[in-house]
């Protein structure tokens, strides 16, 4: 799914979000996206952003990402000129048992392309951290072993934190309140797995911080 950027962002400096269902928001109105609330959140303080461009299909893998991201720019052109990028992927590869090599190689070319479409300045991308998502209802009801879930999302993580750092890009980490406030009802949609607007609330307010300082340099 390609979601463009608002009419009234046409002037503002772009946002590009990149990912899957926690990008698109599963189950969430366009106002409860995280990408969207982070992008409010921002022109709130004064700080100039457009809507947000977004890139992410529930059930996309890091390589069906990299695929996404090629069919969005054949339909419209990506540019490379954004203020800030977001890069959050990884879940799908982890639930699918996909290796984690495998993963690494796939999440380094993209993070590389994400910093190409922040013209280069890999301070503008910021990078999340992938939601544990052994804690939810979905999981219990499938008999997953949430410390086998975590465990592996954890080495999933690891990877993205690792070559956010080797690329100089901004790591925010929401795995920890996933962890912590991701199996309350009111942190879930109706299918029991994928945040409401209040758990990406709480992302946005830790991605806020570094969204601001990559604005104002």
């Amino acid at each position: 799914m390609v979601e463009p950027a608002g009419p009234a962002s046409a002037a503002a400096p772009a946002y590009l979000a990149l990912g899957d269902s926690y990008t698109i928001g599963e189950g969430v109105e366009p106002a409860g996206r995280w990408p969207v609330q982070l992008a409010a959140a921002l022109r709130g303080e004064g700080i100039e952003l457009g809507e947000p461009r977004i890139i992410a299909t529930t059930g996309w893998t890091s390589d069906e990402l990299d695929a996404g991201i090629d069919a969005a720019h054949a339909q419209a052109p990506i540019g490379v000129e954004h203020a800030l990028v977001s890069l959050l992927v990884g879940v799908n590869n982890q639930y699918r048992g996909r290796p984690l090599d495998e993963f690494r190689d796939q999440f380094v070319a993209l993070l590389r392309r994400a910093i190409g479409y922040a013209g280069g300045d890999p301070a503008r991308v910021l990078v999340l951290a992938i939601p544990d998502w052994g804690v939810t209802p979905f999981a219990f009801a499938q008999s997953r072993d949430p410390a086998l879930v975590a465990a592996q999302i954890d080495a999933f993580n690891a990877v993205c934190r690792e070559e956010a750092g080797h690329a100089g890009a901004r790591w925010i980490d929401i795995a920890p309140v996933s962890r912590e406030r991701g199996g309350e009802a009111a942190m879930l949609v109706d299918d029991g797995l994928h945040p409401s607007a209040a758990m990406y609330a709480l992302w946005t307010a830790l991605a806020l911080p570094a969204a601001r300082e990559a604005l104002r340099r």
